[in-house]
C-alpha cells in the first residue's frame, strides 16, 4: 500500500506542476481534468503525509522512551506514544477507503424513474412524496433537475415520473435510492382510521455517453404524437411528444414535456441510453454473481430497501437495519444521514471483500 501511496504523491505534486504550465493554461479542456485529477487525489495524498508525519513522531517517541530513566517523563511519552498509534489506525483505515475502486459511475447525472406499486391512488401519492424528496434533496447539494416526462393523477400523485438530476457526484449520493420503498399511514379518505400499506419502486441510472452504448438506428421505431394533458386534453396540437421503442430490448421510452419535438426526442434518446447501460451493467453483475455462487442483493429493485412509516414518523432502511425517526425531514429532502450511513456500510463491505 505504502509503494502505491507514495507513486500516488509523486503524480499529485507532477500535477500541481502541470496547472501552473502555460501549455496547460492555454487549453481549458486540459486544465480542467488536471484538476479534476489533482482533487481527486488530494485527499488521498493529505492523508498519506499525516501518515508519515505520525510515524515520524512514534519513532521520536519511541527514541524518547528508551533513553529516558525519569518515571514522570516517560509516562508522558507512553502517553503520546498510544495516542500517535491509535492516529496512525485511523489513517491507515482511512487509507484504505480512500484506495478502494471508484465506481466509475460515481460522478456521473442520473436520471431517476418512480413508479407507484401496490397501493393504487395511496402509491401515487407516496410516488410523489419520493419526487419532491428527491427534488429537494438535488437543491441541497446545488444540483439541477429537470422533469423527463410524468403520468400524475387527479389527486396530485404520480403513476410515474422520470426526471434527470445534473451536478457533481449525483449518481455516487442517489445509487442507493434503487429499489422497492413501502410507506405505512392513514389515508385521506380512510374514515376509519385504518393504516394502509402502499409501496413505490425507484430506479437510479447513470447517464450513459454516447460512446458507452452503442445504438443503431435500425433497431429503433419512433413514434410522435400529441402530448396529451390532464383528462385527456391536448396540451398542443402538434406531435411533439416522442415514443422511442428499442426493438432487441422491447425497452420503451417517452418524453412529452418539451414542446419542441427535437427536444423531446432528445431527452428520450438520453433515457435510452442509460437503460441500456443500466440493463448491460445487471447483467455483467448477474454473471459476476453466478461465477461467485452468492446473491449480490444490494440495488437489486425488487427488494423492498425502506419502510416510512407516518403514525410512528419514523424512517427504516432494512438493508443496514437503521432507523431515523425524522420522516418530515426525510420527505423534505433531508437525507444525507440515511446516505452516509449507506455509503459507509457499502465501503465496508468493499474492504472485507479486499481484506
Amino acid at each position: 500500500m505504502l509503494e502505491k501511496l507514495a507513486e500516488l504523491d509523486r503524480r499529485y505534486e507532477a500535477l500541481t506542476a502541470q496547472l501552473a504550465d502555460p501549455a496547460v493554461l492555454a487549453d481549458h479542456d486540459r486544465w480542467q481534468a488536471v484538476a479534476k485529477e489533482r482533487s481527486r487525489l488530494e485527499p488521498i495524498v493529505e492523508a498519506y503525509r499525516a501518515l508519515r508525519k505520525v510515524e515520524e513522531e512514534i519513532r521520536g517517541a519511541r527514541e524518547l522512551l528508551e533513553g529516558e530513566t525519569d518515571g514522570e517523563l516517560r509516562e508522558m511519552a507512553e502517553s503520546e506514544l498510544k495516542a500517535l498509534r491509535a492516529r496512525k489506525a485511523e489513517l491507515e483505515s482511512r487509507l484504505k477507503v480512500l484506495l478502494l475502486p471508484r465506481d466509475p459511475n460515481d460522478e456521473k447525472n442520473v436520471f431517476i424513474e418512480i413508479r407507484s406499486g401496490t397501493g393504487g391512488e395511496e402509491a401515487a401519492l407516496f410516488a410523489a412524496d419520493l419526487y419532491r424528496a428527491y427534488t429537494r434533496y438535488a437543491e441541497r447539494k446545488g444540483w439541477r433537475t429537470e422533469l423527463v416526462s410524468a403520468t400524475p393523477t387527479d389527486i396530485g400523485g404520480f403513476k410515474e415520473v422520470v426526471f434527470m438530476v445534473e451536478g457533481e457526484g449525483a449518481y455516487s449520493r442517489l445509487k442507493y435510492e434503487s429499489g422497492v420503498h413501502r410507506v405505512q399511514r392513514v389515508p385521506e379518505t380512510e374514515s376509519s382510521g385504518r393504516i394502509h400499506t402502499s409501496t413505490a419502486t425507484v430506479a437510479v441510472l447513470p447517464e450513459a455517453e454516447e460512446v458507452e452504448v452503442e445504438i443503431k438506428p435500425e433497431d429503433l421505431r419512433i413514434d410522435t404524437y400529441g402530448a396529451g394533458g390532464p383528462g385527456g386534453q391536448h396540451v398542443n396540437k402538434t406531435e411533439s411528444a416522442v415514443r422511442i421503442t428499442h426493438l432487441p430490448t422491447g425497452i420503451v421510452v417517452t418524453c412529452q414535456d418539451e414542446k419542441s419535438q427535437h427536444r423531446n426526442r432528445d431527452k428520450a434518446m438520453r433515457v435510452l441510453r442509460a437503460r441500456l447501460l443500466a440493463k448491460a451493467e445487471e447483467e455483467q453483475r448477474e454473471e459476476i454473481a453466478r461465477r461467485r455462487r452468492s446473491q449480490v442483493g444490494t440495488g437489486d429493485r425488487s427488494e423492498r430497501i425502506r419502510t416510512y412509516n407516518f403514525p410512528q414518523g419514523r424512517v427504516t432502511d432494512h438493508r443496514i437495519g437503521l432507523t431515523l425517526h425524522k420522516l418530515p425531514l426525510i420527505l423534505d429532502g433531508d437525507l444525507d444521514e440515511l446516505i452516509d450511513a449507506l455509503a459507509t456500510s457499502a465501503q465496508a463491505e468493499e474492504l472485507r471483500k479486499v481484506e
